[in-house]
């Protein structure tokens, strides 16, 4: 009970002594009872009558104290409901008077309420409280925000483990396709932003721009060391969930707010019209001088995975609709600003990383060369597409397919090498002719992903959403030459990669039963030396030959009933 004689009560000191100096003790204690009890002459005659029921002094003391602390803190939140220096006031006086109580068990309730009215907590008690792992770790959330200002190893403490948390549960939804229906881009943003990690950091932050600059500091620091895009997304997402709540003291200092606003109403609509356009180009145009560095968080914010899906998902559908319009990609725009945004997005870490932060030129050719490549490639699919509905004429038929179908133009190619704005656009086409079910398209295009500029075509977004498409296409897997495609020329070539691996495992648990058997033979050879290096492959890799077991040895059971040349064997006679 240390502190009682800070505040003039009688402690443990006070008993110890006066029992040392006493000549009896049993007299000392009462009077101590009788001076350090509750001081209400109508409630002593109680007292021996409580004896009488074996009702210990200690029990009816501490049932009183819980009942007193319960209306004191009831009438301290009602105080601190208040508004004016009054109330300030009287915090602090009650404050000084009670701190010194503050570790005894009991009572620490009491000064953390007080502690937790105050609009400002003086650094003298937050440097005591600090000091104390047990004090600080009772501290209400307003008292810690005031510590955590001044204490950024502190903060960095409690959310590093969030942030851990945010990249696990992201990079899980990559890895994971148990629901085909459901894929890592499938939810909305304010879905999203509902999170568990969110909503604790939001709570941390509170209304504190500091706190809130802290974060970002982080965020930018982690995506710097990691190069993980993840941090992107949270960037985004933590500003658009204070935008959600209307904290205007954070929303209004952050320069990317109106950016990244718009962008998100553009990809909850899944729709960027002219007027949402010009705004966006309106943020990117007036970024003023001395205030460059907001490119850096612009292209972050651009860099989100979910802000690229939409950006070249929206790209697609233009294309699109410019091969039905037959009008030139140049003349549009709108996709030369999504194309712009896409080329900034790929700068997001090199800017960081050297403080450089301009934005980068699109190449020209890009919108002149490379995308009249890709729509000539749709009209191809368009052909083919309207050719197998026509009456059958097998030498029509074959003249056509093999006009519309064969390797992809020599810019197509080039371009995807060279440039990371063309590789993007070249990956999503692929994705589209897969969600068509084109399996002639989709065999064109998707062995040229694996020399993409940067081997974008091997990041985790993009396999996830490949594997994705290509489960339902399970039945095309039968055949030979559409493996070679999938797995010779895309998959194998990225096998240096553990993500790649996983990725691949993924898509084998579910198309495995329609491989040839010698090619899911090869396949399962090929990724059990990456299994045995890493264990969280190895499980994965487990589970996978557990279920080409199950499936085996009903084929193999079946193939001994009619093959076998053992059932034209008699049988030899018992002796």
């Amino acid at each position: 009970m240390s502190g009682l004689e800070e505040v003039g009560i009688p402690g443990k000191e006070y008993l110890r002594e006066a029992l040392t100096n006493c000549s009896d003790p049993q007299r000392a204690i009462e009077e101590f009872q009788v001076e350090n009890g509750i001081l209400l002459p109508s409630l002593r005659p109680m007292l021996p009558l409580l004896d009488l029921h074996g009702v210990r002094r200690l029990e009816f003391h501490l049932s009183v104290l819980e009942e007193l602390k319960e209306k004191l803190l009831q009438q301290i939140d009602n105080l601190g409901k208040q508004e004016g220096r009054e109330k300030e006031k009287k915090l602090k006086e009650l404050l000084q008077k009670s701190f010194p109580v503050i570790k005894v068990p009991t009572l620490r309730p009491v000064v953390m309420c007080i502690l937790k009215n105050l609009d400002r907590v003086e650094d003298k008690y937050l440097k005591q409280l600090v000091a104390d792992k047990e004090l600080y770790e009772a501290c209400d959330i307003q008292v810690k925000r005031q510590i955590w200002r001044e204490n950024q190893a502190l903060f960095g403490d409690k959310v590093s483990p969030l942030l851990s948390q945010y990249i696990k549960e992201k990079e899980e939804l990559l890895f994971n396709h148990s629901d085909p229906n459901t894929t890592f881009f499938q939810p909305s943003p304010k879905q999203r932003r509902q999170g568990e990690v969110i909503q604790k950091l939001l709570n941390m932050i509170g209304h504190h721009v500091q706190l809130y600059d802290m974060v970002l500091q982080f965020l930018r620091t982690l995506f710097l060391r990691s190069k993980n895009v993840h941090y992107c997304t949270l960037r985004a997402e933590l500003l658009m969930s204070l935008h959600d709540l209307e904290i205007q003291e954070i929303t209004s200092v952050d320069p990317c707010h109106k950016f990244t606003w718009c962008l998100d109403a553009c990809i909850r609509e899944k729709n960027v019209d002219i007027k949402r356009s010009r705004e966006l180009q309106g943020f990117l145009d007036t970024v003023k001088r001395g205030q460059e560095q907001v490119i850096g968080d612009l292209a972050m914010t651009l860099c989100d995975p979910y802000a690229v899906n939409f950006l070249a998902t929206s790209a697609m559908k233009i294309l699109h609709h410019l091969v039905n319009n037959e009008t030139l990609p140049r003349d549009n725009q709108v996709l030369l600003l999504l194309l712009r945004m896409l080329a900034l997005s790929l700068q997001a870490w090199g800017m960081i990383s050297t403080q450089q932060f301009k934005e980068p030129k699109l190449d020209v050719q890009v919108a002149t060369k490379f995308l009249p490549a890709v729509m000539s490639l749709m009209v191809d699919d368009q052909v083919r597409s309207l050719n197998s509905k026509l009456p059958p004429d097998d030498r029509e038929t074959a003249i056509t397919t093999i006009e519309h179908s064969g390797p992809p133009p020599d810019a197509y190619q080039a371009y995807l090498q060279e440039n990371g704005v063309a590789s993007i656009i070249a990956m999503y086409y692929t994705l589209h002719t897969a969600r068509q079910k084109d399996r002639q398209g989709l065999m064109r295009v998707l062995g040229t992903l694996a020399n993409c500029e940067s081997d974008r075509a091997f990041e985790d977004p993009f396999l996830h959403s490949l594997v994705a498409v290509l489960i339902p296409l399970a039945d095309e897997f039968a055949a030979e030459d559409f493996c070679t495609v999938v797995f010779d020329e895309f998959f194998l070539t990225g096998m240096a990669r553990e993500n790649v691996v996983r990725h691949m495992i993924e898509l084998l648990n579910h198309i495995h039963h329609k491989l040839p058997a010698s090619r899911l033979d090869g396949l399962t050879k090929a990724l059990q030396p990456m299994a045995q290096q890493n264990p969280v492959i190895q499980s994965k890799f487990q589970s996978l030959e557990e279920k080409v077991l199950i499936h085996q040895p009903s084929c193999s059971q079946h193939q001994d009933t009619i093959d076998s040349p053992l059932l034209n064997v008699p049988t030899p006679a018992t002796a």
